[in-house]
């Protein structure tokens, strides 16, 4: 699922107000939390850290207003531990957001 301008970085802005550096501060942090709930996924070795992880996903993806990461972030918590498919479209977005 590629990274789709929209209400992201409309709630960035709208935090940011005027502020560039600010605005790139939070895209960064956006970045790193959703980089390091990827990782905490790749590592879980049951169902309960699976889960943890992909809720906390949902956490971040719903505070930025990031739709396509939040239907990411449901598929997650809905599916197997694990999922290859879901593990990998959670990381194209982080790489499109961050290429963006």
């Amino acid at each position: 699922m590629a990274y789709e301008a929209g209400a992201l970085d409309a709630t960035l802005a709208a935090a940011a107000g005027a502020d560039p550096a600010l605005f790139s501060e939070l895209r960064q942090a956006f970045s790193d939390s959703v980089a390091r709930q990827l990782d905490l996924l790749r590592r879980s070795r049951c169902d309960g850290n699976w889960q943890m992880a992909a809720l906390r996903l949902k956490g971040v993806a719903a505070s930025f207003h990031a739709e396509p990461l939040l239907v990411l972030a449901e598929e997650a918590i809905e599916g197997a531990p694990g999922d290859p498919s879901v593990l990998r479209r959670i990381a194209l977005f982080l790489d499109d957001f961050s290429a963006a």
